[in-house]
């Protein structure tokens, strides 16, 4: 286990907006969240980051993972797209949490930066103005800078959106690399189900609840009842009005 969710309700200023939420999510898990526009999907990512408060019910951490070691690519804002930094400083920016008092980044910070920017490649383009980049090559530097600030779990949110075909793809394989080979636990909000569950390995659909948390199999198991039980539903509506 690397977080739990134990009855937990999550709003604003007391206003609910999802609440009994149970859930664990292990170490080395690829997850995808998602529901309905206003479901709480961004709600409950914030929550989980500590970015705002929870309104009852508990969230658990492993002991070697706090709020403050989550790395976090919130959704795309285009009002970053002119900001006027090299690429380097946008990546080494996710190290901010690692030097504490330290007036200054050490080679320790420097040489993460490197393998981040190795990874997601974009080495390349290390002195280039963020700015001058596209969407896609934008994407993986905020990507870098979010792994940057941890080794352990990663949350993304709405990370395609705004994404060509094919800048989308090599995003999904990025992911899938980082994953699998640097083991770290992923947790993606995203509109894009089906290209997800092909990677996932854990789905957490929300509602007015949490409605689902499993594995992919058991999602579609999950939704053929559902479909099966809404369509009896319907059939049943129609003959009372035929009667």
């Amino acid at each position: 286990m690397i977080l739990e969710c134990k009855s937990l309700a999550i709003g604003y200023e007391n206003r609910t907006v999802l609440k009994d939420i149970n859930l664990t999510i292990d170490n080395g898990d690829y997850v995808c969240l998602f529901g309905d526009n206003g479901s709480g999907k961004s709600t409950l990512v914030k929550t989980l980051l500590g970015l705002i408060p929870k309104l009852k019910g508990d969230i658990i951490f492993s002991k070697n993972i706090s709020q403050r070691s989550i790395g976090y690519l919130p959704q795309r804002n285009d009002s970053l797209s002119d900001f006027p930094a090299s690429v380097f400083e946008v990546v080494r920016s996710g190290c901010l949490n690692r030097i504490g008092l330290r007036p200054f980044f050490s080679k320790r910070e420097r040489k993460r930066v490197e393998d981040m920017m190795e990874i997601l490649e974009i080495k390349n383009l290390e002195y280039r103005s963020f700015s001058e980049l596209s969407g896609g090559q934008q994407q993986r530097v905020l990507l870098a800078r979010a792994l940057c600030a941890t080794d352990k779990i990663l949350v993304l949110d709405e990370p395609f959106t705004g994404l060509d075909g094919i800048a989308a793809k090599k995003l999904y394989e990025t992911l899938d690399k980082i994953n699998k080979e640097l083991k770290v636990t992923l947790i993606i909000v995203s509109h894009f189900v089906e290209d997800l569950l092909k990677y996932a390995n854990k789905v957490i659909h929300l509602s007015q609840e949490c409605l689902f948390c499993g594995n992919p199999e058991e999602y579609k198991q999950h939704m053929r009842k559902e479909f099966i039980l809404s369509r009896h539903q319907f059939l049943e509506v129609g003959d009372d009005h035929d009667n």
